[in-house]
């Protein structure tokens, strides 16, 4: 893999960690999805160790964590497994420095050393941006979706 520099310090990825909890709070807030230090690191803690079909990988300059990639294996009947990139972030002012690829390359990597030929993203029809980057990156659009969510109250009669 080509390494990648910024401010002449190379990019370190790495698995994420417990003590990553503030950082990628930060980071998701910057993707719109709001989450305190404290329930991010319980969300870690809750998934560490990692099954074999998960990965989530901080990159890392000087120490801190400056972006990240969560992905996993998805299988279902109706199609071949794939990995799908379920959250990708890096941060505002170093986006277009080769994070984001630097990341999405890991996780290509890591799936095809699984087996898996097909790589997925989903990402929010606002998101121009970001469409750009994937589209650079080698992805096709292949189809648009809406998304539908139901809240439940775990409540029984």
């Amino acid at each position: 893999m080509a390494m990648i520099a910024i401010d002449g310090q190379e990019v370190i990825t790495r698995a994420i960690a417990p003590e990553d909890a503030e950082a990628v709070a930060a980071l998701s807030c910057q993707l719109g999805y709001e989450a305190s230090s404290l329930v991010m690191k319980e969300r870690i803690a809750q998934a560490l160790p990692l099954p074999e079909d998960h990965l989530v990988l901080v990159a890392c300059v000087h120490g801190q964590v400056v972006g990240w990639i969560e992905a996993e294996i998805a299988r279902h009947l109706q199609s071949e497994p794939h990995a799908l990139i379920t959250g990708l972030v890096v941060k505002e002012g170093l986006r277009s420095s080769g994070v984001g690829k630097r990341l999405c390359t890991e996780v290509e990597e890591w799936s095809l050393g699984r087996g898996i030929r097909t790589l997925r993203v989903t990402s929010r029809m606002t998101r121009e941006r970001a469409h750009r980057f994937y589209l650079r990156e080698g992805f096709v659009q292949t189809k648009t979706s809406a998304v539908f969510e139901k809240i439940l109250s775990g409540e029984t009669e």
